[in-house]
């Protein structure tokens, strides 16, 4: 079975930094894409990054393209989400998923496995 865990998740204020982890047991890493979504109150749930299987190619959403960077570990099992400049509209719980291909995450929002997520507070 498949395990997605986040962490790195935390308070800071605008303008500062936070990056995200996503370590994946239970299978085979390199097999799998991994996009990050995130949650906010009252808001459906966003697609906000993912990266193909080797690594070579990335997505994001309009609003945190410049500011965040999705980025993998295939000898650690991890991905990682930089995220820079943060803004209060970036407050959200923050999901890794794991899917075969990573524009099926961007377009479709569906992962074959999720994580539990981790909550990103930026105080203004």
């Amino acid at each position: 079975q498949v395990q997605l865990v986040e962490s790195g998740g935390g308070l800071v204020q605008s303008g500062g930094s936070l990056r995200l982890s996503c370590g994946v047991s239970g299978g085979t890493f390199s097999m799998y894409s991994i996009g990050w979504f995130r949650l906010a109150p009252g808001k459906e749930r966003e697609f906000v990054a993912a990266i193909s299987r080797s690594g070579s190619t990335d997505y994001y959403t309009d609003s945190v393209k410049g500011r965040f960077t999705i980025f993998r570990d295939n000898a650690n099992n991890t991905v990682y989400l930089q995220m820079n400049s943060l803004k209060s509209e970036d407050t959200a719980i923050y999901y890794c998923a794991a899917g075969s291909e990573a524009v099926v995450l961007v377009t479709t929002g569906q992962g074959d496995y999720w994580g539990q997520g981790t909550q990103v507070t930026v105080s203004s």
